[in-house]
């Protein structure tokens, strides 16, 4: 029988971080990818895979072992019954972008959590803690934001950890080329010179981290008020991010088009005017001012749209790397 008196992995961090070296942290690690492999392998998906579901069990009653286990599989469905249909609950920090677009549940959206756990695991503190879960937050999930970083992580950690929330679910690794990865190029290996060297420095820069009060729950920034960390029910919310989405991609397309045929027009009388009279520079220089006009309306079309979205990303930032402090 399995004691899960540990508390779930969350609490476990806020209580020991100071004590939880990068070697614990890549045991904790490797237990989950091994949960969640066992859970994929029978071709199922979790669909609420946060910390809070990571439970400490102790295997005998001396404590001399003990490991992570993935628990309150509720929420689970088989791959072959996932639907875009169903309601959505969870944790907003924890959600793949594409569930908030209208996707069903998936592997590759367990594997966004996992990289969402992953970096709790780096900080001690949950995932966008300091802002209201709401709307907002979800157009920035959505358009790239993840959290930052800390200077600690190992660069083959980190390079794990953005693979699996990747914005595009076909680049994310699966649970098995992760736990396969894991094993053969850094668990199993830990005590080669080479790694162990990457985790000596590692731990060295994360107690430096903690000693000038940089790193660890503690020192995190303060808890929103409106930061909700329990499974709720989500699909009144996206089902207006769909809906606005589909209003201004439908305004969008009415404006582009009036645009184009503003533009066409204008041309047209450039070219007649120019055409009466070759000698007359007054008669181009009147004309041009137009299409300025019609690059304003456009502008103010895209401050329109700005405003009831909230939240628009620069079209030239890649979406996997934009970075909040």
């Amino acid at each position: 029988m399995n004691y899960a008196k540990g508390g779930d992995l969350h609490n476990y961090l806020q209580k020991e971080f100071k004590n939880i070296t990068w070697t614990k942290k890549l045991d904790i690690l490797h237990d989950i990818l091994y949960g969640l492999q066992t859970i994929h392998s029978k071709n199922y998906i979790h669909r609420d895979f946060h910390s809070g579901n990571l439970l400490l069990s102790q295997k005998f009653r001396d404590k001399t072992y003990s490991n992570w286990q993935i628990a309150d599989l509720g929420l689970s469905r088989p791959t072959n019954n996932a639907s875009s249909n169903d309601e959505v609950y969870g944790v907003i920090p924890y959600i793949a972008p594409e569930i908030f677009k209208g996707a069903a549940f998936s592997k590759e959206s367990d594997i966004y959590s996992l990289g969402m756990i992953m970096w709790e695991l780096t900080t001690g503190s949950k995932p966008f803690a300091n802002v209201e879960h709401n709307i907002d937050l979800i157009y920035e999930i959505i358009d790239g934001r993840r959290p930052k970083i800390t200077n600690d992580t190992p660069e083959y950690f980190a390079n794990l950890m953005k693979k699996c929330w990747d914005s595009n679910p076909s680049n994310r690794p699966t649970i098995y080329e992760l736990y396969n990865s894991f094993i053969v190029d850094f668990y199993k290996y830990k005590n080669i010179y080479i790694h162990h060297k990457t985790l000596v420095q590692a731990e060295e820069r994360r107690m430096e981290l903690i000693k000038f009060k940089q790193l660890g729950p503690e020192f995190s920034e303060k808890y929103h008020s409106k930061a909700i960390y329990t499974s709720r029910p989500l699909s009144s919310i996206i089902s207006k991010i769909t809906t606005i989405d589909s209003s201004l991609m439908l305004s969008f397309n009415v404006f582009k088009d009036y645009i184009t045929k503003e533009y066409a027009f204008d041309i047209n009388d450039i070219q007649r005017s120019y055409t009466q009279n070759t000698n007359s520079v007054d008669n181009i220089t009147t004309a041009v001012p137009v299409n300025f006009s019609r690059k304003r309306n456009f502008e103010e079309l895209k401050v329109e749209i700005q405003k009831n979205r909230k939240y628009i990303k620069n079209d030239n930032s890649d979406e996997n790397n934009v970075e909040y402090n």
